[in-house]
């Protein structure tokens, strides 16, 4: 397993806030919510991260020192513009794509820090858009969302058909990206998510539907 990656993954959390907190504090501002998707587009320095997010670089700089602090993001490259003088550029944080076997090899702490790596990405991802406007005049949008239960089987059920699809979506990437090679089309970057998790509060209201 990758020592790095996991070296990641244990500093998430380090700071005053804890795994739970950094995710509720990365992603509970709408600029450190826009500085997030600024920095998966690319390494920025804090002066780049202020035009993108139109913010005074001095709040800029301060969001950015929190989201260090915490492990929501790291420090891509340093470069020298003066003596003694080093200018950062920060990055979100960088992972491979872990196996099945190599989640179940971390510590529930790794295991942890990584979904909340993920979930902090993917509702960083998804309000900014929202706010943005990408999805209202998009006629190609899915969103749905709803809860259901699930036997033991069925819970197997859905994480075989979740890879699945899952590896039919990078399928469909890999074909557009051959498609756009030859016809020099410039694309447009979507965002796909796919959770699947266990709720947490029992079923109350709702009741479950039942064939006969």
């Amino acid at each position: 397993m990758d020592a790095e990656a996991l070296s990641t993954l244990r500093r998430m959390g380090t700071g005053e806030r804890g795994v739970e907190e950094t995710v509720s504090y990365a992603v509970g501002h709408r600029i450190r919510i826009e500085m997030l998707a600024a920095l998966r587009e690319g390494p920025k320095s804090a002066a780049d991260l202020a035009k993108v997010v139109r913010q005074p670089l001095s709040t800029v700089k301060h969001h950015l020192e929190q989201l260090l602090v915490d492990g929501s993001i790291e420090i891509a490259w340093a470069k020298p513009i003066r003596t003694n003088m080093t200018q950062n550029h920060y990055r979100v944080v960088e992972l491979p794509e872990f196996s099945k076997e190599e989640v179940e090899e971390m510590t529930p702490e790794e295991r942890q820090a990584l979904f909340a790596l993920i979930a902090q990405a993917a509702t960083a991802e998804v309000l900014a858009s929202l706010w943005a406007g990408k999805m209202v005049y998009d006629p190609n949008i899915v969103l749905a969302w709803s809860w259901f239960n699930f036997d033991e089987q069925g819970r197997r059920d859905l994480a075989e058909e979740q890879n699945e699809s899952w590896e039919r979506v990078n399928n469909i990437a890999s074909e557009s990206a051959n498609r756009m090679a030859e016809s020099k089309e410039k694309g447009v970057t979507y965002v796909v998510t796919m959770f699947g998790y266990e709720r947490c509060t029992p079923l109350s209201s709702r009741q479950v539907k039942t064939s006969r």
